[in-house]
């Protein structure tokens, strides 16, 4: 009995077969239901008492923490086998876990709450990063922790008959691990100490010129101003309604995405993926069957009809939330679920909306796929694709991947943003501070005052100002320039 599976963590989401089973199943990205109807299908052993497999679960990459100590609680188990899409190479990242190890994370750490031992004392996790992927985790589980690391098998997707052939051949002669089953290991999940600093957390909005760099600074303001929220899946770092403008849209470098753990042929991969009609049985929906047949229309190519016949058309709109459905459904919801086309200064602009938005892990993902989107539909009705604006009403970061954000935020380099609102020219006149709003040769607004503080009303008074950093040299200019204003120096605007 005391060799019975016992799940520490997401029991709920876990799919026990045999508890006295000494084989677990990780369906990856494919739906547990879906992969047990095909081992039913294909007469696989099921029952209780007899079959080996213990356990059937997903596995998209941010339950990995959880993942190994349920294994290290059920060192019964030891035989993994991966049977599902693998879209984040999350497969790639538990393999390496044991047969690479662990390195250290230099930098950007997340700060983490001190963790009691059972003798008493205490020790203070750090972030690691799996050796040879982007995965950062905590050090309280490594390697050496497993007296009997597990045996990998990859029977590959469970839709192809060959696979499913593979996997009933590789059950059929298992044979468990000979030898003493290790002890029971209990490692507690380390608590990241969440601080978070005061903002408007719907008011959020960030320009950038590429994707990578508007992703960045998106990872930013939720590390640094998200508001911890309990969520029916944990706790997350929400903030609400956030835009994110991205002025010249282009595909990340391949050396640009190697430190987050994405590849070109996997974002590739994704936007023929949205552009595609196909429903596999083992997926609820996908974005590119919502677009192109889910209602009955191909509502890319309708779109990209309606704006050869009319390029100013402001009825270009497209939804993929379908209420009849998705309302009343238990599970299965679409994230993106809208789309906006319309021609602005000359080029084809997109704007999709979000309704909730994983910011670590799907984000650049789906801005790509957004890409692809309004590359398709420029193409077809003969214009410039221009920028894509991202509007997300909720958008998280799971506050276990802290560490990972953390990194990423800590990159974030100090730059300079023309502010699109203009530059001001700011001399001395007499007596009064001499101020021209302008942009390139035309002055807009002239203000005039001997003192900063009336100036700097007027200039908030005009919305004149977008940029933070812009006001803030505004202001230490207007301030120096009182200063020589008062005591008769000549002022020289830096």
């Amino acid at each position: 009995m005391s060799n019975l599976f016992i799940p520490l963590h997401f029991a709920e989401q876990l799919t026990v077969i045999n508890p006295a089973g000494t084989v677990g199943i990780v369906t990856l990205w494919s739906r547990v239901d879906f992969v047990l109807r095909r081992l039913r299908e294909n007469g696989m052993d099921l029952s209780q008492s007899e079959s080996p497999i213990a356990v059937l679960g997903t596995l998209y990459g941010n339950g990995l923490r959880e993942l190994l100590r349920n294994l290290l609680h059920n060192p019964q188990i030891d035989t993994i086998v991966f049977f599902g899409r693998n879209r984040s190479g999350s497969a790639e990242e538990l393999a390496a876990f044991f047969s690479d190890g662990l390195e250290a994370c230099a930098g950007g750490s997340a700060v983490y709450e001190t963790v009691e031992r059972p003798d008493g004392t205490g020790e203070i996790p750090s972030s690691v990063r799996i050796r040879g992927t982007s995965r950062i985790m905590d050090n309280l589980v490594r390697p050496e922790h497993f007296g009997r690391p597990p045996r990998f098998f990859s029977a590959g997707n469970p839709q192809e008959p060959s696979s499913i052939l593979g996997l009933k051949d590789f059950l059929n002669t298992y044979v468990p691990c000979a030898g003493p089953v290790p002890e029971r290991k209990r490692i507690p999940l380390p608590l990241v100490r969440i601080t978070n600093f005061p903002s408007n957390p719907g008011a959020h909005t960030i320009c950038a010129a590429d994707p990578l760099t508007a992703w960045k600074e998106l990872i930013y303001r939720l590390h640094r101003f998200g508001i911890p929220v309990q969520l029916a899946k944990g706790e997350r770092r929400e903030l609400q309604n956030v835009k994110v403008v991205v002025e010249e849209p282009s595909p990340v470098p391949a050396a640009s995405l190697q430190p987050y753990g994405l590849t070109l042929p996997q974002l590739e991969r994704y936007q023929r993926d949205i552009l595609s009609d196909v429903l596999h049985a083992d997926e609820t929906y996908t974005y590119g069957n919502r677009l192109r047949s889910h209602f009955g229309l191909d509502s890319l190519e309708a779109v990209a009809e309606r704006l050869t016949k009319d390029p100013e058309d402001r009825k270009s709109y497209v939804v993929i939330w379908d209420p009849r459905r998705d309302l009343v459904s238990e599970k299965g919801h679409p994230c993106l679920v809208s789309l906006f086309f319309r021609r602005f200064q000359g080029r084809l602009t997109l704007t999709a909306t979000f309704r909730t938005h994983n910011a670590l892990d799907a984000w650049l993902v789906n801005f790509h796929g957004l890409m692809a989107i309004l590359n398709h539909v420029a193409l077809r009705c003969k214009m410039q694709p221009g920028p894509i604006t991202v509007n997300s009403h909720s958008i998280t970061i799971d506050t276990r991947q802290l560490d990972r954000a953390s990194l990423i935020a800590t990159k974030s380099e100090l730059e300079y943003n023309e502010d699109p609102m203009g530059y001001f020219h700011i001399t001395l006149d007499e007596d009064a501070i001499l101020v021209e709003h302008r942009t390139g040769d035309i002055t807009l607004s002239t203000y005039r005052h001997a003192k900063a503080s009336h100036i700097q009303h007027e200039i908030y008074r005009d919305r004149a100002v977008s940029d933070i950093n812009h006001a803030i040299y505004l202001g230490r200019q207007l301030a120096r320039a009182e200063i020589c204003l008062r005591e008769g120096r000549e002022f020289i605007q830096e």
